[in-house]
């Protein structure tokens, strides 16, 4: 899982379970004092707050889990998987496009960081070179054709072999 993806979760959990542990606990002691609950909205959206930070620890907390069990050796090094960068001919829109295949939490089209789980990142994930994703829009079929694909596992090895480089010049 990368890091600041790890550390955005924990970050939310981390402000949820304050909120849930003492600032919830003291409105809802407020509310109480008011006096009758069943008219009491303080207290009933309180309550309902308390729900909802609940939940989303549930969660945050099972996405963690999710993401802590993504394990880089089970990630394919010669198909388009989480991590890779792949260049694509849009046959519809007659463009080619980048996309970098990521986790929905980092998601932007915009920049082209597509999730996984998105239509497109589905489409896409388990391609080779030379194949044709259809993916199936709102708008209708797109074929996407793979031209280039680097790999998490390329780009790893990219970057070594950069450090490497690096060292080796500031050694001579």
């Amino acid at each position: 899982m990368p890091e600041h993806i790890k550390n955005q979760l924990l970050k939310e959990i981390q402000i949820l379970e304050h909120e849930l542990a003492h600032e919830l606990p003291a409105e809802i002691k407020k509310a109480v004092s008011l006096g009758d609950l069943s008219e009491n909205a303080e207290y009933h959206m309180a309550k309902q707050r308390q729900e909802f930070v609940n939940a989303r620890l549930g969660q945050l907390k099972r996405r963690m889990a999710e993401l802590s069990l993504v394990n880089l050796a089970n990630i394919p090094h010669d198909r388009a998987g989480f991590g890779s960068t792949v260049v694509v001919f849009d046959t519809t829109k007659d463009e080619e496009i980048v996309y970098r295949l990521v986790t929905s939490e980092e998601s932007d089209v915009s920049k082209g960081l597509i999730s996984t789980t998105s239509p497109i990142g589905r489409g896409i994930v388990g391609k080779r070179v030379g194949d044709i994703a259809t993916i199936v829009t709102p708008n209708g079929k797109r074929e996407l054709e793979i031209l280039k694909l680097t790999t998490i596992h390329d780009e790893a090895a990219a970057a070594a072999a950069s450090e490497n480089g690096a060292a080796a010049s500031t050694e001579q």
